[in-house]
């Protein structure tokens, strides 16, 4: 059986050309309308994780990033004023999973400054670890991110079947030894370690998200043993 995994930066909950309304509905259809089992999002408002994970009849698991210093009035502010807002919402990294249970979740900070930077990962119950990082803006430091990434990554998954993705914030994908690049979409990226098929891994980025964030969203199929 193959297995679906999509990578989507979700822009602070925010859209282009701009809509100045809460549009935590309009994602959760559209991340409900589309065939994956694993999603990997970035720039998640804080309180969106668990409504996403309903919408989608999956289970969540979010690692706080950065600007998250008096989060209730950065959430009631950006409820009503996303654009005026924008990333000073706050923000982090979400984890879907439909199907398996998610049996283990872990996260590592990767930097404080400019912006706190984290990956984490979940595994599943029928074995297997996705992890999901976004990066740093600058590309010296995004590579340096990723590298920490990566070696936490691997020390959570140990021997088992690992997927790293999100938001890179490198056009080109970087050199991961022991991975395969399995697909891109501009700065988006994903990796798969452990997957026997991966280099025919099939990638496309889903063109129907209505105008919802400034990334287009990025999905992996790859095929089973």
């Amino acid at each position: 059986m193959s297995l679906r995994v999509l990578t989507w930066n979700l822009f602070h909950g925010r859209a282009l050309p701009p809509r100045d309304e809460d549009l935590l509905d309009a994602f959760a259809a559209r991340l409900a309308g589309w065939r994956w089992d694993v999603a990997l999002l970035q720039e998640v408002p804080p309180w969106w994780p668990s409504s996403l994970a309903r919408a989608c009849d999956a289970e969540a698991r979010c690692a706080l990033t950065s600007r998250n210093a008096l989060l209730p009035l950065r959430r009631a502010l950006a409820q009503r004023r996303p654009e005026l807002t924008r990333a000073n919402g706050g923000g982090c990294n979400a984890i879907l999973v439909r199907g398996p249970a998610v049996v283990a979740h872990a996260r590592r900070r990767l930097c404080v400054w400019p912006e706190r930077r984290v990956v984490h990962a979940v595994r599943v119950d029928d074995g297997g670890w996705f992890a999901n990082v976004h990066a740093s803006t600058h590309p010296p430091r995004a590579r340096a991110d990723v590298v920490r990434a990566q070696a936490a990554a691997l020390r959570w998954a140990g021997g088992e079947p690992l997927v790293l993705g999100g938001d890179f914030n490198v056009l080109h994908p970087p050199c991961l030894f022991g991975f395969v690049h399995v697909g891109a979409s501009h700065v988006d990226h994903v990796f798969a370690r452990g997957h026997a098929h991966a280099h025919d891994a099939r990638a496309k980025t889903v063109r129907d998200r209505g105008g919802l964030s400034d990334h287009a969203p990025l999905l992996v199929e790859l095929p089973g043993a």
